[in-house]
């Protein structure tokens, strides 16, 4: 049926009533903001005839255009100041204040002060010539063990968003009721706890590395928070099965950092394709490695075994330490190529995640009885230096197939924006 024309009677009626109609109610929220510009307008044209019987007046009827501009001018900053107001959330926040985290960072440095004195008297004591000149006191190791992991529990629970004095107190009342109480169990408990909070905070204090020279210094990074918690694990004095007390730890610690990144790297769906087959992997080496060494430990046959043993102690007797192979095959490379690709998206928190991987193993490198200082320090250099160099080749590898060809190229992307993240010790 043909519409009625605007000549008919029925058209010219409806065309009316579309005149007459109000606008609706969005359009009117919409135009909210010129609203009120009419209505001082009005009142000036009001004023303007009352103003027109004094003749030597007419020359100051030209202000009444310049109000009309005013009400614009006022209006013009307003969107101007919201995108500025919003980049501060952008950045990211900017962390606990700083005299709290000075304190907490103060405690931090005197509970290590404290185990690194420990362990130089007991050093030092074996030597006939010092004896027991400058012997710290007996329960120096577990005030200072006590201290760190406190400080770490709350710098972890800051980082992650937590409640960080509920966790710095609960952490606080288990080393301590471990030191009054003493046995077996609270003090090994202690450790373990110890040791994931420690490995967990290592991999979160890292931040998005836009070069592999960053990415490295990410990694060593993290390996200075393993060993300050190494020696905290020790300052307990826990009695352990060597391979149980690695295994609890890295199973709790991987538990737990996967379910902080599963709300950093915004859950499975963030991670695409290509990051659920670098979990799958990284998931598939660790358990591999993991069941592996078991298996071959109890069931495997004894000539092999011996000459995998064999291998190592002459290693060892060579070069004074045998690097672990996890640390070097996945702990460390997942943490140099994860905050690589932290600064580019989100899904390197997944990679980052198997960090734990080589945090775990440094900080209870230390929990052996049989393990000496200078043993543990080489197994963990020679471990960061393949470990480095692998994760090193592994971005090489990652910006041949998926980056910018060319150095200028390379250049231009790592000097464009990134994805920003909070700072080091800011909340996530």
């Amino acid at each position: 049926m043909p519409s009625p024309s605007s000549d008919s009677t029925r058209g010219s009626s409806r065309g009316k009533r579309a005149a007459e109609r109000p606008p609706s109610r969005l359009r009117l929220k919409r135009k909210a903001p010129p609203a009120p510009e009419p209505a001082p307008v009005v009142r000036d044209e009001a004023a303007a005839p009352a103003a027109e019987p004094a003749a030597p007046v007419t020359p100051v009827t030209p202000p009444p255009p310049t109000p009309t501009p005013a009400p614009v001018a006022e209006q013009a900053p307003a969107p101007t100041a919201e995108p500025t107001a919003g980049t501060p959330d952008e950045t990211g926040a900017d962390g606990p204040r700083r005299s709290l985290l000075a304190f907490w960072f103060g405690v931090l440095i005197l509970g290590a002060a404290a185990l690194g004195w420990s362990a130089l008297s007991g050093t030092l004591s074996d030597i006939p010539a010092v004896g027991d000149t400058g012997t710290a006191p007996a329960w120096l190791d577990g005030v200072g063990a006590t201290a760190v992991v406190t400080a770490l529990s709350w710098l972890l629970a800051t980082r992650t968003a937590g409640r960080a004095l509920v966790s710095a107190g609960l952490a606080l009342v288990l080393a301590v009721a471990s030191l009054l109480v003493g046995g077996r169990v609270l003090p090994t408990g202690a450790a373990v706890m110890t040791c994931v909070v420690g490995s967990v905070y290592a991999v979160m204090v890292t931040v998005p590395a836009i070069t592999g020279w960053k990415a490295m210094r990410e990694a060593l990074v993290a390996a200075l928070v393993a060993a300050v918690t190494a020696f905290a694990a020790v300052g307990f004095e826990p009695t352990v099965a060597i391979e149980r007390f690695e295994i609890v730890s890295l199973l709790l610690a991987l538990v737990l950092v996967l379910a902080i990144v599963y709300r950093l790297g915004a859950g499975l769906h963030g991670l695409g394709r290509r990051g659920m087959i670098v979990v799958a992997i990284g998931l598939g080496v660790l358990f591999a490695t993991l069941a592996y060494a078991e298996l071959l430990r109890r069931y495997g046959a004894q000539s092999f075994v011996s000459s995998v043993l064999d291998f190592a102690d002459s290693t060892a007797a060579r070069i004074g330490a045998f690097p672990r192979p996890l640390v070097v095959l996945l702990g460390i490379p997942a943490l140099v190529w994860g905050t690589h690709v932290r600064a580019r998206r989100r899904q390197g928190w997944w990679f980052c995640a198997f960090g734990v991987a080589a945090t775990v193993p440094l900080a209870t490198g230390l929990v052996s009885p049989d393990t000496s200082y200078l043993e543990a320090g080489l197994r963990a250099a020679y471990s960061l230096v393949l470990g480095l160099l692998i994760g090193w080749l592994v971005i090489r590898a990652d910006l041949a197939l998926t980056g910018p060809k060319g150095r200028g190229g390379r250049r231009a992307e790592e000097a464009g924006p990134h994805r920003p993240e909070p700072r080091r010790f800011a909340e996530l």
